[in-house]
């Protein structure tokens, strides 16, 4: 058998299986128990959340011949050639590539044909947003009165471009960002599966540079699976993928709190020569002042993404800082990043920008002040 990325080989087939969107999913099983399935769905929400997974669970679940508590079993005849490609009431249509009038005409022609198979014609679009105008024009009256078999289903990651007269015809479905925490969970499973051990940090690494995306995930655990083998270290994901060392943005903290500039140019030095992107890198350090200043603020860790041991650390290191300080750190992080963005010597922009913050006086409260006036 040919090898496949985890991304295919582990893709949901139940909606119990996908994950971070129960708010869509139990929605979609209760109309279905209640037979109020709607004729046009629209599925919004960033890159590889399950938007496509979910309309394909949805579509075997309408046709199924024997479901399981709304689930498809994914056993009987239909099921398999919807999954195998092969059902002819499943029609699956890139709008990127199929985005003009002409298609939806045809589109449009073949709703009124009855399923040879299941009980409902479904209609796929993915990137549904790509139509044009005129396609969309084509599309509306067939939206607004579709027959009776017929489900429209539509996945895109910018609805904002799609128009409202179609948003209007459509139940809308927008799905979440997928948290580290259920990220972390979703891999660690499929580790489990695969015999693979993993370092809970890799996971975190892995999970963050996914930004909210499990396909993404998936690909990087992939990657990582490909240059570690079956025994996944920290420290060589860290390698392989030239992240920045949390470790790094801990020292930095430790050079704001001694006010040492030699430390904070030698920092910027070990940042260059090991290829860090220097963006990336003020990235990263305004995150771990926001995880300071909100562990400061909150006194509590929940909040941080992060394993038991870093948050440990913040929990140490935030009692060291007052918040006016970190309030303002940040301010000079975020100016550095748009500073960096058009600077022809980002290195000594990056320098310069850490000494300053290096020699940065603590700020001093109102109360000391008064203190320090009566004592006068």
């Amino acid at each position: 058998m040919s090898y496949q990325v985890t991304a295919r080989k582990w893709r949901p087939i139940v909606f119990d299986d996908v994950v971070g969107q129960s708010h869509v999913t139990n929605t979609l099983r209760n109309a279905i128990a209640s037979h109020r399935v709607a004729h046009a769905y629209i599925f919004s929400g960033t890159r590889g959340c399950g938007k496509t997974t979910t309309a394909r669970i949805l579509a075997r679940a309408l046709n199924c011949l024997s479901p399981v508590q709304q689930n498809p079993d994914n056993t009987c005849e239909v099921c398999r050639e919807i999954m195998e490609g092969r059902g002819l009431d499943v029609i699956e249509i890139d709008g990127a590539s199929n985005r003009g009038v002409e298609e939806i005409r045809n589109l449009r022609d073949s709703v009124r044909y009855t399923p040879t198979r299941g009980k409902y014609k479904i209609y796929i679009i993915d990137e549904v947003h790509m139509l044009t105008k005129e396609a969309f024009n084509a599309l509306l009256k067939t939206l607004e009165e579709p027959p009776a078999h017929v489900v429209f289903i539509f996945a895109t990651t910018e609805v904002h471009k799609v128009p409202m007269t179609i948003l209007s015809r459509c139940q809308r479905f927008d799905f979440r960002r997928i948290a580290v925490e259920e990220i972390i969970q979703s891999l660690g499973a499929i580790a489990k599966a695969e015999a693979i051990t993993v370092e809970p940090d890799a996971l975190m690494v892995i999970a963050k540079r996914a930004d909210g995306s499990l396909r993404d995930a998936q690909s990087i655990f992939d990657q990582v699976r490909s240059f570690c083998g079956t025994d996944i270290k920290t420290a060589e994901l860290l390698k392989a993928f030239n992240v920045v060392d949390q470790e790094i943005y801990f020292r930095v903290s430790d050079v704001l709190k001694s006010h040492n500039t030699q430390h904070a140019i030698l920092l910027v030095d070990e940042v260059i020569r090991c290829g860090y992107d220097l963006r990336e890198f003020v990235g990263g350090l305004t995150e771990h002042l926001r995880n300071l200043l909100i562990v400061r603020s909150t006194e509590s860790t929940q909040l941080v993404e992060g394993s038991e041991n870093y948050k440990k650390r913040y929990e140490q290191e935030a009692a060291q800082f007052n918040e006016q300080d970190l309030l303002r750190y940040i301010k000079q992080t975020n100016d550095l990043d748009q500073a960096l963005r058009w600077a022809s010597q980002a290195r000594y922009r990056l320098e310069a920008g850490l000494i300053q913050m290096a020699k940065m006086e603590g700020a001093v409260q109102v109360g000391e002040l008064l203190q320090q006036i009566e004592l006068l």
